[in-house]
């Protein structure tokens, strides 16, 4: 029996150069598990050194952990079984914008500026976002267009 990893059933990914915008996309769903969320952090790691953003620099270090927040808010924060979040980077004149989707619409974040800081109630959690602020140059949420449920965004400065 063989596997075909390159193209798993039931995702699509999509990557590339606009030749309009010198813009780098990459997106891809994910389940909605602290595996996907691992294997969604990884990806974002291995994709920014394949774009010029190599490991160890401060700007790598802080994108990946953006999205490793993101991804892993939508896995415990906006799980509904049987669905999957979905996971994009985008990369254009100098910012790094990670989005994050989720099927779970009642449940939504506070705005940016409107989280507090750490105290009892982020004794157990509650302080990806906090990072997400601190370490963002902007970030919020909207509603997802045309399906059910919320993406959380970030961008980040690469230089």
């Amino acid at each position: 029996m063989t596997s075909n990893n390159s193209q798993p059933t039931g995702t699509r990914q999509l990557f590339g150069i606009s030749p309009y915008l010198d813009t780098r996309v990459f997106a891809l769903r994910f389940t909605s598990t602290a595996r996907g969320a691992r294997l969604a952090r990884r990806l974002v790691a291995v994709r920014l050194d394949e774009w010029g953003v190599p490991y160890g620099t401060g700007a790598h270090e802080t994108v990946v952990l953006v999205a490793a927040e993101l991804a892993t808010n939508a896995v415990r924060h906006g799980h509904v079984p049987g669905r999957d979040f979905r996971l994009s980077l985008r990369v254009a004149d100098g910012v790094a914008r990670v989005e994050v989707s989720d099927t779970r619409a009642e449940r939504v974040p506070p705005g940016p500026g409107k989280l507090t800081g750490p105290g009892p109630e982020t004794a157990d959690g509650g302080r990806g976002l906090l990072l997400v602020e601190a370490l963002a140059e902007r970030w919020g949420w909207c509603p997802r267009l045309g399906a059910p449920g919320k993406t959380v965004w970030a961008e980040c400065a690469l230089v």
